[in-house]
């Protein structure tokens, strides 16, 4: 074995049982890198530390400070635990499932008159909960399709409270109004409406249409033909919608079907969503090839880690239908059984509908990969077009920053990060800048450079930092960076200014390298100009909106605190009650009034003060 390792794994091996598990190895007393499961511990984990195993596995075993395990009573509990670890330490040398935090789901509200929401996030709220939805867009176009056949309404708790008459979507036939008064058989027929969308998202279509005709012919019947009319027209909508969602091979179908493709250390996992005969979603999952676990391969981890999710507990199907074989798939079963008590069943050799949904799987994943290696393509050729330019190898983190601001007021810098595949938003920073000269830009690179690297022990150090401006930027950055950057075991960041052209068309910018004021032109053909530009511009638009914002929420706040005897709480109380700045504006003096802390006299100051201007 070529590689040094410190770790007395002789003596540990002795004290490991021939059982099931899961464990975990540290690089140091508390650093997770690794959490894998065995059927047999002892085993497993020997594998390790045998003579002939790969570059990866040289390079973990090289890192081991201790490892640590868990006996489990069967290799499904391992399975569950080693999802549950790998999810807490998010380990650097496991394969790892980058997914969304939450899923969508469509809400009904309580109260006297119930609304339909998009909602996205953990379950805080006091409603009715219907998904989650694999994605976004299949959660907003089911809220598009209730909201065009049930007359409900959309309008926030806010809005619908102090709205006294109705609203646009109320005149054009999509909302009942329950904001004005209702007579009590309005209220049954809005009551009816609610209920028939809680039938409709539990997939009781025929109930609901079934129940439109007999109101249809009730109020046929006793000559209410408005009724009877409006009624048959939205039992017309419901059948073209339930028409249009049928398909030809009359299957009822409950699965995920999941193709796997791989390509130049990517790996894509494409799945369809089918739900009684139908796809109602399909979403492409990437990740990286991983050589350390040869136990567990990388469409086996991903089916692992995606099934044994809890935000997938209500997207979970009766069968998973694959291009490719799972290692030990009657262990997952037990374990999604185990966890969730949910039974499903897992097939890859399919015919018939079965067969063609697969078919149809790889096409997506084929075309997905084949976009993300043209991105990836993209990217690397600029990367290594930057290098050759600044004579630099290895350039794995970049940052930009811009100051933005309108004639000095309420100055916002912005820090852009990006990695060797583009823009890495978990890394992007605002900074709102004070205590400078209005409009000093010079002092506003000093102020936001020395905050950003005030600990350079902590976190990343990039290895090249643009500035989007000009010479006299610059040199205030060089001024921060040689100040800071005083220790001789932290890499000094590459600054590179990137001034504006001639009539600041894009393409005719000057590149300027901090320090040897060496003046770089490119043309727009080449990549090295693209990923700059591409940067630069991402720092300009992040700076934007952030001074925006900050200006937008600066004039709300000025708007109401230029009225005399309106502080904090009372300007607090006037937004959270009416909803907004708007709202307050636009507001009569009755409704002002209503307000907590907001006496009569003080409405009609503020009524004067927004319709006196």
């Amino acid at each position: 074995m070529a590689a040094s390792i410190s770790f007395d794994y002789r003596s540990f091996l002795k004290t490991v049982p021939n059982r099931p598990g899961s464990y975990q190895m540290y690089s140091d007393e508390n650093t997770v890198i690794y959490v894998g499961k065995a059927k047999d511990l002892k085993k497993r984990l020997s594998s390790y530390f045998l003579k002939d195993v790969n570059k990866k596995t040289l390079a973990l075993i090289s890192h081991i400070h201790h490892i640590e395990f868990t006996i489990t009573f069967s290799e499904a509990e391992a399975l569950i635990l080693e999802n549950n670890l790998i999810k807490k330490y998010q380990p650097h040398y496991n394969i790892l499932l980058r997914d969304d935090k939450s899923y969508p789901y469509l809400i009904l509200t309580k109260g006297k008159h119930p609304a339909l929401h998009y909602y996205r996030g953990k379950k805080r709220i006091d409603c009715e909960y219907f998904g989650p939805y694999p994605d976004a867009k299949a959660a907003k176009e089911s809220l598009k399709l209730l909201q065009n056949l049930f007359p409900i309404r959309q309008c926030t708790d806010t809005v619908y409270k102090h709205r006294s008459r109705p609203c646009l979507m109320a005149q054009i036939g999509k909302c009942l109004a329950p904001c004005v008064q209702m007579s009590d058989e309005q209220y049954e027929n809005y009551l009816s409406q609610v209920n028939y969308v809680r039938m409709f998202l539990k997939g009781q279509n025929q109930d609901v249409l079934n129940s439109l005709t007999q109101r249809m012919e009730i109020h046929s019947n006793a000559l209410e033909f408005e009724m009877a009319a409006k009624l048959r027209d939205q039992l017309l909508a419901l059948r073209r919608v339930q028409e249009s969602q049928s398909v030809s091979s009359e299957c009822d179908i409950d699965a995920d079907v999941i193709a796997t493709l791989s390509a130049q250390d990517i790996i894509c996992n494409h799945v369809l969503y089918i739900r009684q005969g139908r796809i109602i979603a399909s979403r492409s999952y990437f990740m990286t090839k991983n050589s350390i676990d040869t136990d567990t391969d990388e469409f086996t981890a991903f089916i692992e880690q995606y099934y044994l999710s809890s935000s997938r507990v209500g997207l979970l199907p009766k069968e998973i239908i694959t291009d490719a074989k799972i290692n030990s798939p009657e262990v997952i079963i037990e374990a999604v059984k185990e966890q969730f008590n949910h039974s499903l069943t897992i097939s890859n050799s399919v015919r018939l509908d079965r067969a063609k949904y697969l078919k149809l799987a790889k096409e997506n994943a084929n075309s997905a990969l084949l976009i993300k290696l043209a991105d990836n393509t993209t990217a690397k050729r600029r990367i290594d077009s930057l290098e050759k330019l600044l004579n630099m190898t290895g350039i794995q983190h970049m940052e930009c920053y811009d100051i933005s601001h309108t004639q000095g007021e309420l100055t916002v810098a912005s820090c852009v990060s990006f990695n060797r595949e583009g823009p890495d938003t978990a890394n992007y920073r605002r900074f709102n800048i004070d205590g400078i000269t209005p409009g000093d830009d010079f002092a506003a690179m000093d102020q936001v450079l020395n905050r950003r690297f005030k600990n350079i022990k902590e976190g990343i150090i990039p290895d090249i930092i643009f500035i989007d401006g000009g010479k006299g930027q610059l040199s205030q950055a060089e001024n921060v960076i040689s100040k800071l950057f005083t220790d001789p075991d932290v890499k000094k960041p590459l600054l590179l200014a990137v001034t504006k052209g001639e009539g600041r068309k894009e393409g005719l910018e000057t590149f300027v390298v901090g320090y040897t004021r060496e003046t770089i032109n490119l043309s727009l053909d080449d990549p090295a100009m693209q990923i700059v530009l591409h940067i630069r511009d991402e720092s300009h638009r992040f700076a934007i909106t952030g001074h925006r914002n900050r200006r937008s929420k600066a004039r709300v706040h000025s708007a109401l605190e230029n009225i005399e005897g309106i502080g904090p709480k009372r300007r607090q109380a006037l937004l959270k009650h009416l909803g907004g700045i708007r709202e307050v504006m636009n507001a009569s003096v009755q409704e002002l009034s209503k307000v907590p802390s907001i006496s009569k006299e003080m409405a009609e100051l503020i009524y004067e003060h927004f319709h006196s201007l």
